[in-house]
């Protein structure tokens, strides 16, 4: 089968995807907050940054690697971390790493991921990152910090813009309950997508190992909070600087949308800024994350991760001529997997890179620092 001319975009693979999940499942993987308007301005934001097409350049060899924090990755996006990425489709975790490593990309694991750190890290070669929601007591955070620095993971990313639990409504009213219970209304959902059932059946109920050793399931929680939140904190300055006291490899913070805040984080010795609103999962009044970025590239040198609403190759060349060095993405990997299995993230890093390449012959460049050049400032 020819994947490239059934599925050449993103959006034939989400198609496809949501034929394939279950309906709570494709709600935990597409939805956001409230009215979704912070996901939909990302879209938005995106679309308006215009860059100017050129002529008469003469043929172009490309180059897509890109250096981040010491490391040469092959390509200038990744694997964004997705809480239960295995309930999206089996396994997803180790797909996702393999397929990352193989293309010379970066992965980020989850925290409430469904596989652990001892599972996923042997598989991600020098590039794995490991995704951390900020544990309460000292002792669970300084053994998870452990696990992740044991199983090879050289990156730490501290997620920091979940002080408090979202909403979404769409995944309440799909039906989706904390504990999960297999409810009449979800196995009806179930048996209508018997391709993932079986998948799902194969490989076993979908759970949160990392955690699991430190609590115990919970009654009575709300339907889109899970056992993650009994253990988490909302982090202030001074769990950042025991984390970078700690961890002797490049440390990021992901979630930060305030040029100050990126300021005071270089000063604590921060490696990285991972600006990020979440892709609208979390609040839904704030500003698309494509809009703060060049205020944020101006207040600190140091590397600047970006997500969120990113949709095809020409969002990646548009965050990176906004001052991104590297894009990462999560919804699009998981569309992938639910549409072609274990064949898609193959096929979305193909797409991705012949996006990018077609998209910098048109505007005339050969490497990512020509970007801004072409620039139109929307």
């Amino acid at each position: 089968m020819d994947l490239m001319s059934r599925y050449p975009g993103l959006d034939d693979l989400k198609r496809r995807a949501k034929r394939r999940l279950p309906k709570f499942v494709w709600e935990y993987l597409d939805s956001a907050t409230g009215t979704e308007a912070t996901k939909h301005r990302n879209r938005a934001a995106l679309d308006a940054i215009l860059m100017r097409p050129s002529i008469l350049h003469g043929p172009l060899e490309y180059d897509t690697s890109t250096t981040l924090m010491g490391d040469t990755y092959a390509l200038p996006f990744g694997v964004a971390p997705v809480g239960m990425s295995g309930l999206i489709w089996p396994d997803a975790e180790r797909l996702l790493a393999r397929a990352a490593t193989r293309a010379g990309i970066p992965y980020c694991l989850s925290t409430v991921a469904c596989k652990t750190p001892e599972q996923v890290g042997p598989l991600t070669g020098s590039k794995g990152w490991f995704q951390l929601y900020p544990p309460k007591d000292p002792e669970i955070r300084r053994d998870m910090v452990a696990r992740a620095r044991d199983a090879g993971f050289r990156t730490l990313v501290l997620t920091v813009d979940l002080p408090a639990p979202s909403r979404r409504e769409r995944q309440t009213r799909s039906g989706i309950t904390q504990p999960p219970r297999l409810t009449p209304r979800l196995l009806t959902q179930i048996a209508m997508r018997p391709e993932w059932a079986l998948a799902t059946a194969l490989h076993g109920r979908p759970r949160m190992p990392t955690i699991a050793k430190y609590a115990p399931d919970t009654p009575g929680m709300h339907p889109t909070e899970h056992i993650g939140y009994i253990l988490r904190t909302s982090p202030q300055w001074d769990y950042v600087h025991w984390l970078r006291d700690h961890w002797d490899g490049p440390f990021v913070v992901k979630g930060v949308m305030e040029p100050e805040d990126a300021a005071k984080l270089e000063q604590a010795g921060i490696d990285g800024i991972w600006v990020s609103n979440h892709a609208g999962r979390q609040f839904d009044a704030a500003l698309a994350s494509i809009e703060v970025l060049p205020a944020i590239r101006a207040a600190t040198s140091l590397p600047i991760i970006f997500d969120s609403g990113v949709g095809g190759g020409l969002d990646i060349l548009r965050a990176l001529a906004l001052g991104a060095d590297m894009v990462m993405m999560g919804r699009a990997w998981h569309y992938a997997l639910a549409a072609l299995g274990r064949d898609g993230p193959a096929h979305l890093i193909e797409m991705l890179k012949l996006d990018i390449e077609a998209n910098m012959g048109q505007i005339g460049t050969r490497s990512f620092d020509q970007l801004p050049e072409r620039l139109i400032r929307a």
